[in-house]
């Protein structure tokens, strides 16, 4: 009887949000990495070098790190529904505004109004996940979530393309187009998710009675024995040394998923190819990360194995973007691409159970949003770093190096923790005895 509420509200759950949030990701997504796609031609309509591309398009990071800890604060207290659509409708006609940059310095403000717009999205999400799944289904939700990230990827990239087509309509150049029409979905689902979004299971009137009892008392139960263990505060989100680990470990993560969004196109570009060719060919890595993904996530719940699912995945990733940096084929370049693909979207699902086996409550809010505002920076730093190095030495390989070995760093960083987190529960155990 037990086991039969746990799959039916549980069903019922996923369906009710899972491919919702996907949607909300989907489209954020789109919106913060469609400059790279724009740059095909936006660059030389405007004059942009490749340094000023790459610190325009991860100066967004800049905003995002000054303001997702305050928004996940404000959206632990009054609740995820509002927040997350005034965010989204902040960033739409923001987004839009990309349309309008007139030079480097607008490109600059615009791209860091987008990143503080966004803020509190992603880790409000990731909290918002952690009111109504009980932990040992997390890992397999949240690579769901994730999924949504590649398939943007990959459905966008012929989209951004042919938007690109639109070159000349009424007198507006193609990447201005695509700048308006893609920010349009991110305001019509912000209003969507103001009257569709639950905030918490206990107001959940489309569970039945006691499918919402059995939830509410699954998920308090889970609160109460993380009680003795977990921090709550604030300062405890912001000052543990584990949530400051993980950030770094997501910083290299962050650079490397950045780096595809930013730059694939790019260095698909330089083989000769036309814009069009470019968006089929960048769709295809992200396609086959996603059912990697799943089935890497799902094997991490079922052998409840956090530390080597994201060790192996950076390493993977890592190896791809060496091999890439001196791929000369179109062949050889997008299976590196699609490897690099692999390893990042595997290794986010199980580093983003971590943070709440050991924060609850406002540590938890804060914490996720510390890991995912320190970590995104890996978003500046990765695209800038590529940019400044190609601008230099006209190759984009020492780049790609730069953003292997911080995939490298996430992963002896990774079981540098995992050793660390043993020794601690070692010695409470023998401290009990």
């Amino acid at each position: 009887m037990e086991m039969d509420i746990e799959k039916r509200t549980l069903r019922k759950v996923s369906w009710r949000i899972v491919p919702f949030i996907m949607l909300l990701y989907f489209i954020a997504y789109i919106d913060r990495v469609n400059i790279g796609f724009a740059a095909l031609t936006m660059k030389a309509d405007l004059g942009f070098t490749a340094s000023m591309l790459g610190f325009g398009a991860g100066i967004f990071f800049w905003g995002y790190f000054l303001f997702e800890v305050p928004s996940n604060i404000v959206l632990h207290k009054v609740g995820a529904r509002i927040w997350i659509a005034r965010v989204m409708v902040t960033w739409a006609i923001i987004s839009a505004a990309m349309a309008f940059v007139t030079g480097p310095k607008s490109f600059y403000v615009i791209r860091f109004l987008l990143g503080a717009a966004e803020a509190g999205f992603f880790p409000g999400i990731i909290l918002y996940l952690g009111y109504w799944f009980p932990a040992r289904y997390r890992a397999g939700v949240v690579a769901f979530l994730m999924a949504a990230a590649p398939l943007s990827t990959a459905l966008g990239s012929p989209l951004s393309a042919a938007l690109l087509e639109m070159n000349g309509v009424m007198g507006l150049h193609g990447w201005q187009w695509l700048f308006i029409l893609e920010a349009i979905p991110a305001l019509i689902l912000g209003v969507v998710v103001f009257f569709y979004m639950t905030d918490r299971p206990e107001k959940a009137k489309w569970l039945k009675d006691d499918e919402r009892t059995w939830l509410v008392g699954v998920m308090n139960a889970e609160a109460a024995s993380r009680a003795t263990t977990a921090k709550h505060g604030i300062v405890s989100g912001l000052a543990n040394p584990r949530v400051i680990a993980l950030s770094l470990i997501y910083f290299g993560t962050s650079a490397g998923l950045y780096t595809l969004g930013i730059w694939a196109p790019q260095i698909i570009k330089q083989l000769g190819v036309s814009s069009m060719t470019v968006g089929l060919l960048n769709a295809i890595p992200p396609i086959v990360s996603v059912i990697a993904m799943v089935i890497w996530s799902r094997h991490s719940d079922r052998t409840g194995e956090r530390t080597w699912h994201v060790v192996l995945a950076c390493v993977a990733a890592a190896v791809g973007l060496i091999v890439a940096a001196v791929a000369s084929s179109v062949v050889g370049l997008i299976a590196a691409l699609t490897l690099v693909n692999i390893g990042i979207s595997c290794a986010k699902p199980p580093l983003w159970t971590m943070p709440t086996m050991f924060l609850s409550g406002a540590a938890a809010a804060t914490g996720i949003a510390t890991i995912n505002s320190i970590g995104n920076l890996g978003g500046f730093a990765g695209p800038a770093v590529i940019g400044w190095l190609k601008e230099s030495t006209g190759s984009y390989s020492g780049g790609l190096y730069f953003v292997a070995g911080l995939l490298v760093m996430s992963a002896v960083l990774t079981l540098l923790l995992a050793r660390s987190q043993k020794a601690s529960v070692s010695t409470s155990n023998a401290a009990a005895h």
